[in-house]
């Protein structure tokens, strides 16, 4: 019940800012409840799956979702994170442990960047290349890479994969939230069976996980539309410094 409740929190929290939350689900299941890191990576990855699509579908409803592009992405992104789960049991636990910290906060840099630093980009290139090969190229490069990252990592990759719609893509801040989601589904998907033939998934712990999660990812969706962007900006950031500080104070 403990882990459902506080799962439940962080749907929430996940669901309005479009991350999948793997990073923050494995930072709360190794400090809090002392779960093993690679247990950890596949469970939470595995749990993504649920989450997003309760997301996914919660952002569909209110048109924030460009469906073509998040098919596309996400289809490359799912064989990138089955070769990216395999590569994670080759690396020692405490080398996975610092990089998984240090990808979150590598997150929260490009986030920053992005999202503060850099002038708008006009958001009119989607459509442009919409239905013809230069939209397949670039879903490809941004799929293989966030699903590579995701699966070695056991991290949703959200943060990556929203710079990659934002800046590659040429879709809205809105749409980059929502279509996120369904970019997540097959990459978590993927990922996680990559995890559970290496024996790094229980099913147990991802049955309490999503317990929380799905939920709460439901209902915080709901939120994205009506807030501020300034506010919806400053939890994108937020939630992979926060993860990568639980992570780092852990093995202190």
């Amino acid at each position: 019940m403990a882990i459902a409740l506080t799962m439940f929190v962080l749907g929430m929290l996940l669901g309005f800012v479009g991350a999948g939350g793997s990073g923050f689900i494995i930072a709360i299941l190794m400090v809090l409840f002392g779960v093993p890191i690679h247990t950890a990576l596949g469970t939470s990855l595995a749990a993504m799956v649920f989450t997003t699509l309760s997301g996914a579908f919660s952002h569909f409803r209110q048109g924030n979702i460009a469906v073509k592009t998040g098919l596309i992405v996400g289809g490359f992104g799912a064989v990138a994170s089955y070769f990216g789960s395999k590569l994670a049991g080759l690396i020692p636990v405490q080398s996975l442990h610092w990089l998984t910290a240090g990808m979150l906060f590598l997150s929260a840099i490009i986030l920053v960047v992005r999202l503060f630093i850099v002038q708008k980009i006009k958001t009119n290139r989607h459509k442009e290349a919409a239905g013809n090969l230069l939209l397949i190229k670039k879903a490809a490069v941004v799929g293989l890479v966030t699903g590579l990252l995701s699966g070695t990592f056991g991290i949703g990759a959200a943060p990556f994969i929203q710079i990659g719609l934002l800046v590659i893509m040429g879709l809205s801040l809105r749409q980059s939230v929502g279509t996120t989601m369904l970019v997540i589904l097959p990459i978590a998907l993927a990922g996680g069976v990559g995890y559970y033939f290496q024996g790094y998934l229980n099913f147990t712990l991802l049955v309490e996980v999503v317990a929380g999660t799905m939920i709460g990812s439901y209902v915080g969706a709901k939120f994205t539309t009506l807030a501020p962007q300034p506010v919806l900006k400053g939890a994108m950031v937020l939630t992979p410094i926060i993860a990568g500080a639980i992570m780092l104070i852990s093995k202190r």
